[in-house]
């Protein structure tokens, strides 16, 4: 118990580690091991506990319902509270420009031990505390619980997905390679699973390298996003300030081109020049009256976009995205630094290999190389707003076009209205060798991450997507079905 009392007269420097250890203290030797001495220790006097289903309670009545409840007498269960640790946020409170307290959010997940010693899960919750310095000694003086659900984490974590040999087998089956999957919850990449192998007798690692086609659009708009948050770039702004192609430049259409029109698949470009009849750029229907795929569109933006910056994609997306998210394994263009050995080689449904696309410059819309925890990643900053703005959020979950099957294109993302407020951003990317799917559920802070390595690997989807997202898995599956 002696561990409980540690305190610092001042605040360490690293206020995110010190607000870390108090968390451990309250709950890992407090709560999960019911030392309610140490637990009471570390409330403040004035503590208040809202909880949204049982209420608002002060520290004694908190304090006599733990002792009557979860660490009463005959003991016929035990709670244990786990930390999602990728969940929480940590933000200084300053007076004077002292710091005087401080904000912790995130998730949690409880589990609980029967009398049989069996474990089992017991649910999940979001929380805010918040942590002020009393002489010295950090306190809990607010703490809020919500948002409780009892069957999430068990869904996504149970079962088939967990039995890697179910999962060998059912691959073999149905002919898939590599099958990759990043799971979101609460906010958080809380499972990476890589299922396959990437030669005979060579299992695929948790980072192997895939081909994700146009989920590299996503990664695109949020490079550019980020440029807008910072006041750098202008959505609306016309892009022949920067770029015309020589293609279009006697067209006066292309005076309208801008990156709203891009980024929501509304420029006039069919999806690549080459499939019109010269083989030429042209406009089909004047930017901004329709919707027509193109990563045309794109390649548009990242010309533009480097001119003016003077700068290529990949040094922007390195500056401005991959670098602050960490994601050392993405990459538009292939050099000398890449894994090849953990790269997952692209197959067609016969098993025959495709050569491996080795661009030199970047492409906009196609051929980033990645890894599931790198995406994963990327989708969570998305769940956070990291590096964007309030504004260009609301813009990228607007819908700005009708697509297709009652979808809709908002900016960089497709939008899936699940009903009841729900609803899914979404893209998708398709190339010989490749299948790869995204989603996220900003709302509830969900998502789920698919790359296969052949040409029809969109095969697994249905039952991923249902296994890990439950209900609002099946209304996607339904929605892609009508």
């Amino acid at each position: 118990m002696l561990q409980c009392f540690r305190a610092f007269s001042q605040p360490p420097a690293d206020l995110y580690a010190t607000i870390l250890l108090q968390d451990s203290l309250l709950f890992g030797t407090g709560f999960n091991t019911c030392d309610i001495a140490c637990f009471e220790h570390m409330l403040s006097d004035t503590f208040e506990f809202y909880h949204d289903k049982d209420g608002i309670s002060g520290k004694a009545g908190f304090i006599k319902a733990l002792r009557a409840g979860l660490c009463g007498s005959p003991v016929t269960y035990r709670s244990r509270r786990e930390l999602v640790r990728e969940s929480t946020q940590i933000y200084p409170l300053y007076k004077d420009q002292v710091i005087y307290g401080a904000v912790q959010s995130g998730s949690h997940r409880f589990y609980e031990t029967l009398q049989n010693g069996k474990e089992t899960y017991a649910g999940s919750a979001r929380f805010t505390h918040l942590w002020l310095l009393e002489n010295g000694t950090w306190k809990l003086s607010r703490s809020l619980s919500f948002d409780h659900r009892e069957t999430d984490v068990a869904n996504y974590r149970s079962a088939f997905f967990d039995n890697d040999s179910a999962v060998a087998s059912w691959l073999k089956e149905i002919r898939v390679p590599v099958l990759g999957i990043g799971a979101i919850h609460n906010g958080a990449l809380q499972q990476v699973k890589v299922f396959g192998e990437l030669r005979p007798g060579v299992p695929a690692p948790y980072n192997t390298i895939f081909n994700v086609a146009s989920l590299t659009k996503p990664v695109t708009a949020l490079v550019t996003f980020r440029l807008v948050s910072a006041g750098k770039w202008d959505p609306d702004e016309p892009l022949y300030k920067y770029w015309t192609d020589p293609e279009v430049a006697q067209d006066p259409r292309h005076r309208l081109l801008t990156t709203r029109h891009v980024l929501s698949h509304q420029t006039g470009f069919r999806n690549w020049r080459w499939e019109n009849s010269d083989g030429k750029l042209q406009f089909g229907f004047t930017p901004g009256t329709g919707y027509g795929y193109s990563g045309e569109g794109f390649e548009y933006l990242r010309k533009a976009l480097e001119k003016k910056f003077r700068k290529t994609l990949d040094q922007l997306a390195a500056e401005y995205l991959f670098g602050p998210l960490k994601m050392t394994d993405t990459r538009y263009c292939w050099s000398g630094t890449a894994d090849t050995q953990r790269l997952a080689q692209g197959y067609s449904p016969e098993g025959i290999p495709y050569k491996t696309v080795r661009n030199t410059t970047a492409n906009a819309a196609d051929d980033l190389f990645t890894t599931i925890p790198d995406y994963g990643s990327f989708l969570v900053s998305i769940l956070h707003r990291q590096g964007i703005s309030d504004k260009v959020f609301s813009e990228m979950i607007r819908p700005q076009v009708a697509s297709s099957k009652g979808k809709y294109f908002g900016l960089g993302m497709e939008i899936y209205d699940l009903g009841n407020g729900e609803y899914a951003l979404s893209h998708g990317g398709a190339d010989e060798g490749c299948q790869a799917i995204c989603f996220i559920l900003p709302r509830i802070g969900q998502g789920i991450v698919i790359f296969t390595n052949v040409d029809d690997g969109y095969k697994v989807y249905e039952k991923i997507l249902v296994h890990y997202l439950g209900a609002c898995g099946r209304k996607i599956v339904d929605i892609e079905m009508q």
